[in-house]
């Protein structure tokens, strides 16, 4: 199984495996979504750490997404499993709304794709709400075609994919 790097950089950012130090900016996060379940700072540092160490496990995960001048985190990008599979996972990203906008979601994410492919996945997915007009420029952007629809919850979710560009599909080892 392909294994992905702790961490990453652009020229403007920084990203590195989320764990409980992320807690407080996460929550924030979480918060600015009213569907989401409140939890506390201690919960929500348990709940980050051991999704550290699933992602450890796993070879792959989320990265917490900071701009590389201050340090400051503004929202997270990696790869996940939840709806696709460990051998072609699914890119997941989100920032905080104050930096939506300046470009950063499409820079993390292409970082992430370009690791994730060097790193010997042949494929990723993305999954996003018909409604995510921003989403789908930013796929769109890195190459995403649109594969199928479904239903979840009541939402209509748009299935994209990405092949890792020629000669990239194989791990290296």
């Amino acid at each position: 199984m392909p294994t992905m790097p702790a961490e990453l950089s652009t020229e403007r950012l920084r990203l590195r495996l989320r764990d409980g130090r992320d807690a407080e900016w996460n929550l924030a996060l979480i918060a600015e979504d009213p569907s989401q379940e409140a939890r506390t700072v201690e919960e929500e540092r348990d709940r980050l750490d051991a999704q550290r160490s699933a992602a450890e496990d796993a070879g792959f995960g989320l990265y917490a997404v900071e701009l590389a001048e201050s340090g400051e985190a503004i929202g997270y990008c990696g790869l996940v499993a939840r709806r696709a599979s460990a051998a072609q996972p699914e890119l997941a990203y989100e920032l905080l709304r104050r930096h939506v906008g300046g470009g950063y979601a499409t820079e993390a994410a292409a970082a992430v794709a370009d690791a994730a492919f060097d790193a010997g996945f042949p494929v990723l997915w993305a999954v996003v709400g018909s409604w995510n007009a921003p989403s789908f420029r930013i796929l769109d952007k890195l190459g995403f075609r649109p594969s199928r629809v479904t239903g979840e919850g009541g939402k209509v979710l748009v299935w994209l994919y990405r092949k890792a560009p020629r000669g990239r599909h194989r791990a290296r080892g």
